[in-house]
């Protein structure tokens, strides 16, 4: 669909997921400092990653409904997608609750948890045409709106507030997730409205989350305890590597640079067409 020119109605309509955003981003940080048992027992991280996982597969199997695929290629696509992420996601929560994550000696696996999956699934899905059909018929907003659920990781600033995780780490990761999550809905909204604007924006926004993600990876592989250790904080960044943190750079950090990576893939598609 062609891009509309700027308009009043698409500019209010994306400033109200803007607010709605930041009242999201507000409420989680509020919540978490007024009740540390919140974050203590892992409940609203269990529960806001088994709900993430849910919308991820419901609009995957939404944007397969919206190819021209046959219905037995539709389920056969969306299982072999299905399955693996929810094993992968599977395995990284029994290796956080057993304490694989943990610094010790040998090899760091938090690194491993984080940059394995990426080089492995990035060229299979970046690369498949029945991938890109779905990303052709699959809305750009979506893509974009769903990593709202980036204002979670807020819970770094919360954590460095009662002096748990160092500054060096917990501030430019936790404001920088909060930002590209605040940014998501509005971004998506200016995307489904079709403003002239939207697509540079969704560009720029991608670039931002994956920005935020190499500095945080960077800084957290750095100052966590292990051999790679060259940057020593106080406290030690030992948080990290427990569950429930941990579940952030083992598993939403990845799998947030592959929605990235295919939304960058989606915009750059659009744009050619």
């Amino acid at each position: 669909m062609p891009a509309t020119p700027a308009s009043s109605p698409s500019l209010t309509h994306a400033l109200g997921w803007l607010a709605l955003a930041l009242a999201l981003a507000v409420l989680w940080l509020a919540l978490n400092v007024l009740l540390p048992v919140l974050q203590a027992t892992g409940v609203a991280s269990v529960a806001i990653r088994v709900t993430i996982h849910g919308l991820m597969l419901a609009g995957l199997w939404l944007g397969l409904a919206r190819t021209s695929f046959a219905a037995a290629t539709r389920l056969k696509v969306w299982l072999a997608l299905a399955v693996p992420i929810t094993a992968w996601l599977t395995v990284v929560w029994w290796l956080a609750l057993t304490g694989a994550f943990r610094p010790r000696p040998g090899v760091p696996a938090l690194p491993l948890a984080i940059f394995l999956p990426v080089l492995l699934a990035a060229p299979l899905l970046l690369n498949s045409k029945r991938i890109g059909t779905l990303l052709d018929a699959t809305p750009t907003a979506w893509l974009v709106g769903l990593q709202v659920y980036r204002v979670f990781g807020g819970i770094f600033l919360v954590s460095w507030s009662r002096g748990t995780i160092p500054g060096s780490f917990a501030l430019p990761a936790g404001i920088g997730d909060v930002l590209v999550g605040v940014l998501a809905l509005p971004v998506a909204s200016l995307l489904a409205s079709g403003h002239a604007d939207a697509r540079r924006l969704a560009l720029a926004w991608n670039v931002l989350g994956l920005l935020d993600f190499a500095i945080a990876i960077s800084i957290g592989i750095l100052s966590a305890p292990g051999p790679l250790q060259l940057i020593i904080p106080e406290p030690p960044n030992r948080e990290l590597g427990t569950f429930p943190s941990v579940m952030i750079p083992a598993f939403a950090v990845p799998s947030s640079i592959l929605l990235h990576a295919l939304s960058l893939r989606q915009l750059l598609r659009c744009g050619k067409q």
